[in-house]
């Protein structure tokens, strides 16, 4: 896993997370101290959470310090109560907090887990983090754009374009992803993969609801697969690959990304691959599901037991070349004679005089 900033979350911020989840709490604050997340403050439920916001919210707020909020709302999804995440840098901030708040987001919101925040807000004064500011956002989002299709899927690229992220000690890139939340009946089927029920499950986008949907889970065996992957759509696949290496017999969960090239839109493409990354998230960290291999194909037919079997255990080349002397030019003429130094021809001179001397 790698982090903007090489920070990450407390133990006790970690175990906080884990009981802060059940309904109780309504806010969490969350600061970076000695290069670590921990818990700054939290509070539990008054009312409802329009009548908590600026109640809950606002003293929680310093003029010159950045911090994290994460507020609960009182909605659901699969993955439980949904929460806003709002991250405060005032304009009085020192810069390097700043900076130090903004490379560490994405690692705290991958921490408490991405498919329980329903919305991100990012604040400067405390106007953009009332409860009319929250609103405001989401009359934002909300409203249409006076665009055609074609101009809308074109807007779509862009703003799935990989980005430059600069942190405090890093620069490099990364592609943001598209959460969306997994139906309960194909979270119950990955949980019988997991526990051996099952050896094989078919995911597939709703894009119109936007969730992650159960396609298929019939029992499939290594030369069966193949046939499993459509030729007209993406699709996730998680497969139990059974098989030996070395003598060891193992049972290995593979996830794999199949994307048939052009004959899908514009728009299913990037929809699939920006929400790939977030959905191994979820298997992994909330799903408990050991993912061994991840693998893309555009074609079914990839899908080989030679293909699985180098993927999970590559060859490697146990032979070492020996060093080959390169020859020299064909046309350097002879060897060059060298002239013997003074010192050099009367060493040997006396050489030859000890060892005529000895046979004597």
């Amino acid at each position: 896993m790698s982090h903007q900033t090489g920070i990450e979350a407390s133990d006790d911020l970690l175990a906080f997370f884990a009981r802060s989840k059940e309904g109780e709490v309504r806010v969490i604050r969350v600061d970076i101290e000695d290069e670590q997340l921990v818990l700054g403050k939290s509070v539990d439920t008054v009312g409802s959470w329009e009548d908590d916001f600026d109640k809950l919210i606002q003293p929680l707020l310093m003029e010159k310090q950045p911090c994290y909020i994460l507020y609960r709302l009182d909605t659901q999804n699969d993955m439980g109560y949904e929460w806003v995440f709002l991250s405060w840098s005032p304009d009085f901030a020192p810069v390097r907090q700043k900076m130090l708040y903004a490379g560490t987001r994405s690692t705290l919101k991958k921490t408490f887990g991405g498919g329980q925040i329903k919305e991100e807000v990012f604040g400067t004064t405390v106007e953009d983090l009332s409860l009319d500011g929250y609103k405001k956002h989401l009359d934002s989002q909300e409203a249409p754009a006076p665009l055609t299709f074609a101009e809308e899927e074109l807007q779509f690229i862009k703003k799935n374009e990989v980005n430059a992220e600069i942190g405090v000690d890093s620069k490099h890139q990364s592609m943001p992803g598209v959460t969306f939340p997994i139906s309960q009946d194909a979270a119950d089927k990955v949980q019988e993969l997991k526990m051996g029920e099952l050896n094989y499950v078919q995911l597939s986008l709703d894009i119109k609801n936007e969730r992650i949907c159960l396609e298929n889970t019939d029992d499939t065996s290594t030369a069966e697969l193949p046939s499993r992957v459509p030729t007209d759509q993406a699709r996730y696949h998680l497969f139990v690959f059974k098989h030996t290496h070395e003598g060891d017999y193992m049972e290995s969960i593979v996830f794999i990304y199949s994307m048939p090239g052009y004959k899908c839109s514009i728009k299913e493409r990037m929809l699939y691959s920006s929400a790939k990354s977030p959905l191994v998230d979820i298997l992994e960290n909330h799903l408990g599901l050991e993912l061994i291999k991840k693998i893309e194909i555009s074609d079914g037919a990839e899908l080989t037991e030679d293909f699985l079997q180098d993927e999970l255990h590559p060859k490697k080349n146990a032979v070492k070349q020996a060093f080959a002397k390169p020859k020299g030019p064909s046309n350097r003429g002879p060897r060059r004679m060298t002239k013997q130094r003074p010192e050099e021809a009367a060493v040997e001179n006396n050489n030859d005089v000890e060892e005529q001397g000895s046979v004597i």
